[in-house]
Parts: C-alpha cells; structure tokens; sequence
C-alpha cells in the first residue's frame, strides 16, 4: 500500500489525493490493493473496520471471500478491462462481514497501475445504509396540520386540496372551496391579482415568492389581515405543468409593526418642517389624517399659543383652580370642514379624556377608548355636546395622548375613528405617542424660538432710532426689514447724528449673527457710535475707537460653555460712518468691511466710491483710512447693508447695479424711492435683514454763514461783539442778540487768553443759530463752578446756560469751540423744504 501511495502514475490511475473534492476520495473509506489475479495485497485499517477482517486473515487470499454473491466471471472481466482502459468503475457490491452479516457497499475501482511490475487496482468502499422514509399517513398528517396554509389548484385555478390551516385562515369550509376559484369563495382578498400572478406560473413554470398582500377574511371579517404568499408549479414526469401549488402565512402582526415603523418615521420627517408652532401642529394632524385615524384634535396650552415668555412648568402648569385653559391649535377631519368638532381652531377647549383628570396633562399616560359609547354619564352629563358629535358621525373609538417635550406641558393630541371600523388597540399607543412626542419636541422649538425672536424683533425696533434727526442739511428717510422668522433676526442698524457746526453724521452697521444676542450687540455698537460721534471724532479715528471696543467686549465675555443662551458675544461687525457738510458740501468717509455707498447725483450719474475698506470690527491692529468727495447739493447718498444687495442669486456686484438703477429714478420723493428700492431688491425667502437709509444734500448758501478773523488782541472783543449783533439783525434775530454777544464775548475772550495764533469766529444761521471760535490751541476748555470769592473762571458757565448745547471739536490746525441756540418759535428754520421730489 505504502509503496503504492509513493509511485503516483497519471496514466494509471495512482492513489488519488486526501481532498474531498477527488472523485476516490478514499481518506476515510475501506481501501484495498487487489492484483489482476484478485489476490488482496493491501488492506487498510478502514476496511478492517467497516468488514471486520483483519490484514493478515485477508492479505494474500482471494478478494472473492468477501462477496456475499456467487462470482461472475464475465462482469469481473469487464471490469477490469474498464479499470485497464484507465476510466475506472463504480457500483454497489453485496459483501460479506466476518461475523456473517452481509452489507451492501458503494465501491469504487481505480484504473489500474503497476507495483513492481504486477497490475494491482485500488478498490475503497463505503456502506450504503438504508434512507430515512416517511410512512403517507405521516406525511398527509404533516401536510394537514402544518401552520402554514397550503393548496393545490388545477390548471384552470380551482381548489382540488387545502390544508385545515389555510381552512382556518380564510373562514370557508373545505366543501365550499374545492373545485372552485379564490376569487369566487374570497372576493375581499384581491383574488384577481393573486390568480394572475398562479396564472403565470402556469404558463411560464417559474415561482412566485414572498408575495405580500393585505385584505378582509370570513375567518375574522371586522378586521384586515397581512399574508404572504408563495406559488410553484406542479409538474409530472414529462415535465409538464399539471397545476399550481402555494402556500400563505399570516403576517399580519409583522405587517402592523412595519406599517407603524414607517408612519413614525414619516411622520418625523414631515412635521416641524418649520419653526411656527400653529403650523406645526397643524402639520400633526393633517400628517395623522387618514393615514391613522379620521378626526385629530391638537390643543394647546394658552402661553404655548400666545408665545408668552412665562415657561409652561411642569410644577405649575395647572395651579388654577378650573384646570388648564387650552385653545385649539389645529385639527383635521376625513369630513371636509371638520363637522365633527365642538370647538373652532383659535377657541378655548375644556376638554380631557374621562374620567377628565386634570392632571393628566402632567404626569398621565396615553388614554385609549377603543369603544367609545356616547350614552355613558362620562360623555352625556359630563360633555353632552360632544356625545351628539359622536352620535351624529359615528365617531366610535379614541386616543388621547399628552404633548410633553423637556419637562414642559404643551397640551393634548386627540385621534377619533369614525369611517374607518377597525377600533383602536393596544397597539396604536405607541404609534401614536411616538407621533407626538415628535411633534411636540417640534412644538417647544417653535415656541422657544417664536418668544426668543419676537424678544429679539422687540429689542431690535426699541433700538433703532424711532426719527431721524437730520436738520436742515439733508432730506433723509430709512427702511429696514428683519429676516425671515426661520433665520433670525439680525443686527442691521442705522442712525442720523447731528453734530457741531450743522454737519450730520450718518452711520450705518451690520452685526455677525441673529437673535437677541445680535440685537443686543447692535444697541452696544449704535450706543458707542453716538458716544464717540457727539466726541466730533473723524470717521478714521471713530471706527479704530469702536474696533478697540468690539475687540476689547469679545474678550470680556465668558466661554462658549459659560455663556449660555443670553450670552451677547461680538462676533464681529461691519460699519459705514460719513459726515457730511453743508457749508462746504464735502462728505468725509471711512468704512470697516462694509459695502460702499451708493451716489446719485442730481443728474443720475449713478456710483460707488471706491472707499478704502478697511478690516471689519474686531480684528484689531489694522488701521481704517477716509477719504474726502464734494456733493453737488441735491446728491442722492445711500447707505445699505449687505442682505439688500445680495439676493437670491448671491451676486453682489450684480445687487449693487440693481439698487443703483432703482435709486436712480427720477421724480420721486425720498420716501417712496427707498420703499420701491427695497421692494425690487427684496429676496424670497429673506435669510437677512435689509436696512437702507437715504439723504439728500443740502448746502448752506453764503447769506447764512458769516465769519472774521479776530485779532489776538482783547481790544477786538468788543467790535467782534458788535459784528456779530448787526449780523443778527440782518437775520432778522434780534431776540438772540444779547445772549449771542455774551456767548461770543466770552468765547473770543478765552481764546485770545489762553492760545496763541489766528482766532476766527463763525456764525451759522440754519434749524439753529450756532456760533463757533476756532484758534491755534489744542487745550480742551473745562467747565468749573467758580468760588464766590473768584474774579474769573464762569465765561464757559455762562456759555452752558444760554445754549442749548455747545463743545469742542479739534481739527488740524487746532479746536474750535461751538455753542447751539434755538431760533425764536415763530421764526422760520433756515433751508429748502423738506422731502422735495427731486428732479434733478
């Protein structure tokens, strides 16, 4: 054998390999050596096992002991000339065991191959043990009774056998079926589909599997049942279809739990769409009708309705002693115009399932009413007018479920049945509070952002400049319009400061962020302007004291962590701040990361200064540039934020020539042009806030300024006293004139004290009467009460108590100090009228 197993022969068919893939894989069966003389002259431990024998009461004798036939000369023959030819055999063989038993075994010859020149063939074996068989009765048994529906349909689709399980699904006798179609004894189960799909496999001879469908059963006719069918053919020796075999299972409990899977989740996607708590509760009922029930009620708390700051706690929720007070925030109905309902959408309800416990809202779970029975005293004393709705439509099963979302009571969802028969059970529950827990997480969104945007809308309007003050230098007029509620509120603000020497400054800004916090930080920015404005700051050195300030507020506030909800940290911000000048019709200007204006002037010429940009606010260590451009009076000047310009399309040069065209229309009023600006350039949806803010140039003519050179001499006081009073009565403002010498005495005196170099006095005759000294001295004067005892020192304390403002402002050359008068009531303001359409 060994010797054998060492002298492979392709040609001669040698021992094959160990793998159970080789056609004599003889690894473990019973193997021997037999010469061509049918002498064994192997013997392996695996045929002493299966015959008995051992080696040595085998080897050398005559392989022919060990049949359990008498020898055949002519089929050994054969076999062996089959072996030579190098094709092998194979065949069952009867043999003999040594304790007499006879086996039939499987055996499998080798072609033949030599071992010292001796032809030998391998022979191995296996028992062929008798096959599991099943008596018909066990079988019949087997089929009758087995938990799965079976039939067999001829060829023309009638019943020739069921099972007493797809008896007992379909609710019809075996009788009634047998030699009939499906579709004639279970009308309600889509018969004609399912006889298509039997007929198919009658003609094509190819399955059908896992078929589900759903329909009404006689076995339980007040309730639809899901199944799941497969058909496959009968066919008979010739391979011909003879007819149709399938076999159903009920899945109806699978086919709910996917169903309400796939309408939770569904549901989820389709309410909170947005951030309005009445469409979202519309959005609840109309997603759960018809797919769940046919009438929904959503009825919510009052402050959760009303957006009212107060939290809904639930600790405090229904302290009153009538209960909670819900209103009616949306509902839905199988039945146009929802007939059904006691209570409209926007008014109050009363209502709580039986046994009505207020504290179901609270702590309750879902009620389920699977029958809902309108004579009981719960429903006819204690909601009378409901029992009558449910009378009147039918409306016999019911589910009430709590709205609660972060500890928070919002109100109660009701679903009612009335067209569709099946009732409620225990099931629906949890489809059902899933739904509303979603929605009502949808709802505590929409309502804590509605009250933190109306909060926000409110800060914002109190922090905008209710009017603008603009004199008589420029006509202006402002438009501004928040974002969209699903965005926020931003913080875009404008405001008109009037400053020393009849100038006006225009400032507007735009703050990184929505919400309260960017309100917030837009009242701190508007706040600061003002303060460093009222300073007579350049626009250059404004923006670099309101970048420190940004910078410096960003680094006081607290982590992101620490902050929280109310934390007003300043992102950064973009700000445009000019200062326009009537009396030399010169407009200086800075901008910090802002969009340029926009000029108009009285031709239509239409442009955007190129302004040096400067770094947005809070960078810090970058410095802002201005620069300086003449207006012809009657010059449009519009300052905007980036939301107007940008729209839909994202494209700011293209928004810049857009609101350049709309500005540039003639004969208009400045009202209604920024009106019509805004409506043009407006995107839907806004995701920003859009302020613009318009002025009109105006110029002081020559006849209202006057001005001299005063010599640096204290005898000119008095002749620049008097200059002054004559120019007043030329003014015709005789009434200001001793006050107007006093404030000017005193003025002139200081300055010719205490500086050196050219002193000038200026008078402006505009919507006040303003007088300025300017000298050569960079020393700020100080306001002081003088002792009683002291010569001096009260010429700056009279000065404050005959104006009506006055202060300093420093320029190149030096400081001028100013002091405002209110003209006389009944005199006149100087300048042209105001919001004149302009021609051009």
């Amino acid at each position: 054998m060994a010797a054998a197993a060492e002298q492979p022969d392709a040609g001669s068919g040698a021992l094959p390999s160990t793998r159970p893939q080789g056609p004599f894989d003889a690894a473990n069966d019973a193997t021997a050596v037999i010469a061509g003389d049918g002498t064994v002259i192997g013997w392996t431990q695996g045929a002493q096992d299966l015959l008995g024998y051992s080696a040595a009461e085998v080897t050398g004798r005559s392989a022919t002991m060990l049949l359990a036939v008498p020898e055949d000369p002519i089929r050994t023959a054969g076999v062996a000339e089959r072996c030579r030819a190098g094709t092998g055999w194979s065949g069952l063989i009867p043999v003999r065991c040594r304790d007499g038993r006879r086996i039939d075994v499987e055996l499998r010859v080798s072609a033949s191959f030599r071992i010292d020149g001796r032809e030998c063939f391998l022979v191995s074996g296996t028992e062929r043990k008798p096959q599991w068989t099943m008596r018909q009765s066990v079988l019949d048994g087997f089929l009758t009774r087995s938990p799965v529906g079976m039939a067999v349909l001829d060829t023309e689709l009638r019943y020739i056998w069921i099972n007493d399980t797809l008896e007992r699904l379909g609710g019809v006798p075996r009788e009634q079926r047998l030699g009939r179609r499906m579709s004639e004894v279970l009308p309600g189960l889509g018969a004609d589909r399912i006889e298509e799909l039997m007929r198919k496999v009658v003609e094509t001879g190819a399955p059908v599997t896992d078929y589900e469908y759903r329909g009404w059963s006689w076995a339980d006719p007040h309730r639809p049942h899901a199944y799941s069918a497969s058909f496959f053919p009968l066919v008979d020796e010739e391979r011909t279809v003879t007819g149709v075999c399938y076999i159903v299972l009920d899945i109806t409990d699978r086919w709910n739990a996917r169903r309400l899977l796939s309408l939770v989740n569904e549901g989820g996607a389709r309410i909170g769409s947005t951030l309005d708590v009445l469409r979202t509760a519309q959005e609840l009922a109309d997603f759960a009708v018809p797919r769940f029930a046919d009438l929904v009620f959503v009825d919510l708390l009052e402050p959760v309705v009303s957006t009212d700051e107060q939290r809904v706690r639930l600790s405090s929720t229904l302290r009153a002693a009538d209960g909670p007070v819900l209103r009616r925030a949306a509902m839905c109905s199988v039945r146009e115009g929802c007939p059904e309902a006691v209570a409209r959408i926007g008014e109050l309800v009363d209502f709580t399932p039986p046994p009505h416990d207020p504290r179901f809202l609270i702590d309750g779970e879902p009620a389920l009413i699977p029958v809902l029975d309108p004579t009981s005293p719960m429903w006819a004393v204690d909601q009378p007018a409901r029992a009558a709705r449910m009378r009147e439509f039918g409306l016999h099963s019911l589910i009430c479920v709590p709205m609660r979302a972060r500890d928070t009571v919002l109100g109660l969802a009701t679903f009612l049945r009335s067209r569709n028969p099946v009732s409620f059970a225990e099931e629906d529950v949890a489809p059902a509070r899933e739904l509303v827990a979603r929605a009502a997480v949808s709802v505590d969104n929409a309502r804590r952002y509605t009250r933190e945007h109306t909060a926000a809308l409110t800060l914002q309007h109190s922090l905008l400049p209710q009017t603008l003050r603009s004199g008589t230098a420029l006509d202006v007029a402002s438009s501004y319009l928040p974002a969209d509620a699903k965005d926020g509120v931003g913080g875009d603000w404008f405001d008109v400061i009037p400053l020393s020497g009849a100038r006006i400054g225009l400032v507007i800004g735009d703050v990184v962020g929505h919400g309260i916090s960017a309100a917030a930080t837009m009242g701190r920015l508007r706040t600061a302007v003002q303060t460093l404005a009222d300073m007579d700051l350049a626009p250059d050195e404004l923006l670099a004291r309101l970048d420190d300030l940004v910078l410096r507020l960003s680094q006081e506030e607290p982590d992101d962590e620490a902050a929280g909800p109310a934390s007003t940290t300043v992102l950064g911000a973009t700000c445009l701040y000019a200062v326009y000048d009537p009396v030399t019709r010169r407009c200086t200007m800075a901008r910090a990361g802002h969009p340029p204006p926009v000029l108009v002037t009285p031709d239509g010429d239409v442009s955007f200064p190129e302004l040096p940009a400067g770094p947005p606010l809070g960078l810090g260590g970058l410095p802002f540039e201005s620069a300086e451009i003449e207006l012809p009076e009657g010059t449009l000047l519009g300052l905007y934020t980036d939301g107007l310009i940008e729209g839909a399309d994202r494209d700011v040069e293209l928004g810049m020539s857009r609101l350049g065209r709309a500005l540039a229309r003639p004969g208009l009023s400045l009202d209604t042009l920024c009106a019509g600006a805004v409506e043009q350039l407006l995107s839907v949806p806004q995701p920003d806030d859009i302020a613009l803010l318009l002025a009109r140039t105006h110029a002081l003519s020559s006849d209202q300024v006057v001005s001299w050179d005063v010599p640096s001499e204290p005898a000119a006081v008095a002749g620049t006293r008097a200059r002054a009073a004559r120019q007043l009565e030329t003014w015709g403002l005789a009434e200001l004139a001793m006050t107007t010498e006093l404030i000017v005495s005193e003025l002139v005196t200081n300055a010719i004290r205490y500086t050196s170099g050219p002193v000038r006095l200026r008078l402006l005759r505009q919507s006040v009467l303003i007088c300025e000294v300017s000298d050569a001295g960079s020393t700020s004067p100080r306001l002081r009460h003088a002792r009683t005892t002291d010569e001096g020192g009260r010429g700056l304390f009279l000065v404050a108590q005959l104006a009506a403002r006055w202060g300093t402002r420093y320029t190149a050359h030096g400081k001028i100090i100013w002091a405002e008068q209110n003209l006389p009531e009944d005199e006149p303001r100087a300048g042209p009228p105001k919001d004149e359409p302009h021609t051009g």
